[in-house]
């Protein structure tokens, strides 16, 4: 389960991380029907800590749901896939036998993201001081300390990839996203959450991002944000967004001694680097190492879901790998639904496992890119096959 996403500065801004955390994981063991006391490992995922206990999130959140205290808990980040990455180390923990039932996933809020002064500590001795942005912290490359945007731009030169393709597959993830939203495909994930509004409170129910009518006119009159005649633009890149989402990872026989009944089964995943400077190429390696770790074709895998860090990126997979729309991203992405790294991963999880269910399909592969040059895929197969 997760949260509904907050469109950056709005609904969610006043929320605390751990709580948005809190919120998606006890909706998450509710729904598994099994005591959160029986989980022996929680794993969180996040680029961005905020408030004072951030840090410390993974610790607060299964605390907060009634994990005990002899239970373990980590942090990991591995920028847009750390949600991801949560999945697959809760998993790497169970098979190497320290642990059976575990909650992973994670979310950010960067609405809250601090603004820092770097001189302060050590004596800024006189004249004006400079904050910096912790946000654009995380949404530069450690390298050329280029925008992830302008990465985009990168691939967009390197393989001639046009702003009006981008704007098309833009339009598509908002329309998608609409269809998702209408029929109900969407709700089943989220539990919502109640949040302040002037001097009360509202229950919030679904994703505030989200754009299902905006139209192609209007996503062609949208200028470059990154560079001077580029053709990135804040509609054909995902959205800045606040959100958690969460799952329970567990060895088989453990979770049916609890009553739960498995939806999804790990099966494998890949990791590979790339250039940063095209950062966003990278699920292409990823997923071609993954299909060939274990013997499939691209026509064995029913369902994919590829993160619209940018249009560019999913531009690039399909060019490159052959991959078609008719079975990729068909329930809107990060550019409609937003892209909160810490939690993406585990959200795009959640849309594989739903689909597979609801097609009776076998596989589904979860990639994405990540800033400072990698990709990632996981593999997933539905119980039963």
């Amino acid at each position: 389960m997760r949260t509904p996403f907050g469109d950056y500065g709005k609904s969610l801004k006043y929320t605390p991380m751990v709580q948005l955390g809190i919120h998606a994981a006890k909706a998450c063991v509710e729904k598994a029907g099994i005591d959160p006391a029986k989980l022996d490992h929680s794993v969180w995922g996040n680029v961005l800590p905020v408030d004072h206990d951030g840090f410390y999130a993974s610790r607060a959140v299964a605390l907060g749901i009634g994990m005990k205290e002899e239970s373990c808990a980590l942090n990991v980040s591995r920028a847009c896939g750390s949600g991801t990455q949560a999945i697959i180390t809760a998993a790497e923990q169970i098979m190497s036998g320290h642990g059976k039932l575990a909650l992973a996933g994670g979310g950010e809020n960067f609405s809250r993201g601090p603004y820092m002064d770097t001189a302060a500590r050590w004596g800024a001795i006189r004249g004006p001081k400079v904050m910096e942005d912790s946000l654009d912290w995380a949404y530069r490359d450690p390298f050329s300390r280029e925008l992830m945007g302008e990465t985009a731009e990168n691939l967009s030169d390197d393989f001639q990839y046009t702003r009006e393709a981008m704007d098309e597959y833009a339009l598509l993830s908002q329309q998608r996203a609409g269809r998702a939203i209408e029929s109900g495909f969407l709700a089943r994930q989220i539990a919502p959450i109640e949040v302040k509004e002037g001097k009360g409170a509202r229950v919030m129910e679904m994703d505030e991002f989200p754009r299902p009518t905006v139209t192609a006119e209007k996503l062609a009159k949208l200028k470059p944000v990154f560079r001077e005649g580029g053709r990135v633009t804040p509609g054909n890149s995902s959205g800045v967004t606040d959100g958690a989402a969460m799952v329970i990872v567990g060895d088989r026989a453990a979770l049916e001694a609890e009553g739960v009944a498995p939806r999804v089964r790990l099966k494998d995943w890949a990791i590979v680097g790339v250039p940063p400077r095209i950062m966003g190429c990278g699920p292409v390696p990823a997923i071609a190492a993954l299909l060939e770790r274990n013997g499939l074709a691209l026509g064995d895998i029913d369902y994919f879901e590829i993160n619209e860090a940018f249009a560019a990126v999913n531009l690039h997979t399909e060019h490159k790998l052959g991959i078609s729309r008719d079975n990729t991203n068909l329930y809107g992405g990060g550019i409609s639904i937003g892209h909160p790294p810490g939690a993406t991963g585990t959200r795009m999880t959640l849309v594989a496992m739903q689909h597979l269910e609801e097609v009776g399909g076998r596989y589904a592969v979860v990639s994405m890119c990540m800033g400072a040059g990698q990709g990632m895929a996981v593999l997933l197969e539905s119980i039963g096959h």
